[in-house]
């Protein structure tokens, strides 16, 4: 197995912005853009364009419960 190593910039106030926010989850923007509009994905600000903080990034990919099929994950959503 290779881990790649990714690099996001990290504003001194801790937030990142959409394309920096997606890197860190492993997300393409699209997705993330889509869990924004849905209501599913992390808290986010709106600052003239979408900011997303560290802490609610960790805290979003953290409380995501863990499956074992796709079936069993529709039964989630």
């Amino acid at each position: 197995m290779k881990i790649e190593t990714v690099t996001v910039k990290i504003l001194p106030d801790g937030r990142l912005d959409t394309r920096n926010a997606a890197a860190y989850l492993g997300l393409s923007e699209k997705t993330l853009a889509m869990a924004r509009s849905n209501g599913t994905g992390p808290r986010f600000v709106k600052r003239g364009r979408i900011f997303y903080f560290r802490e609610d990034l960790d805290e979003w990919i953290g409380g995501e419960e863990r499956v074992t099929s796709t079936a069993q994950a529709r039964q989630i959503s």
